[in-house]
């Protein structure tokens, strides 16, 4: 096998000869390469070296950004009072950070104003165009037209 390692001369040992620097260092022998020919193993602190991936898997994980989705459902006939006080809802979510989902749900033969709630999504979605910019138009699912806001960095 080929051996590689800090305080060890890389060259191409036999097992044994491996195993009897790992254990004069008292390291482990850790194979790094099986498929190489011949195979490649490290002399190192197999502990030490798995504390210290976890602690860097840790620290990717605390760095990446969560994203929040936050939802406003709207009825396909929603009056400009509830608009209003829905829009201030959403104009928060997007200055804290948050994505924003509007859907406009259409119960029973209520379907058939699916162009009202249409326009409704496109207006509110102006409203908003200074907070946020809109990642999918309104898109009819079943019996929900879902738009997506994302806010402006």
């Amino acid at each position: 096998m080929r051996l590689v390692g800090d305080n060890i001369e890389v060259g191409v040992y036999t097992t044994k000869e491996a195993r009897a620097f790992a254990e004069e260092q008292e390291l482990d022998l850790v194979e790094i390469s099986p498929k190489a020919v011949p195979p490649v193993c490290k002399i190192m602190d197999y502990k030490k070296f798995l504390y210290e991936q976890k602690k860097r898997e840790k620290s990717l994980k605390s760095k990446a950004t969560k994203v929040i989705i936050k939802e406003i459902r709207f009825g396909p006939q929603t009056d400009d009072h509830d608009y209003q006080f829905k829009k201030k809802h959403a104009e928060k979510f997007l200055k804290e950070g948050a994505k924003l989902k509007a859907f406009v749900f259409f119960k029973g033969r209520s379907i058939v104003f699916k162009e009202q709630g249409q326009i409704l999504l496109l207006r509110l979605a102006q409203d908003l165009e200074e907070l946020g910019k809109v990642e999918q138009m309104p898109r009819l699912e079943g019996k929900r037209m879902t738009m997506f806001i994302a806010p402006k960095k």
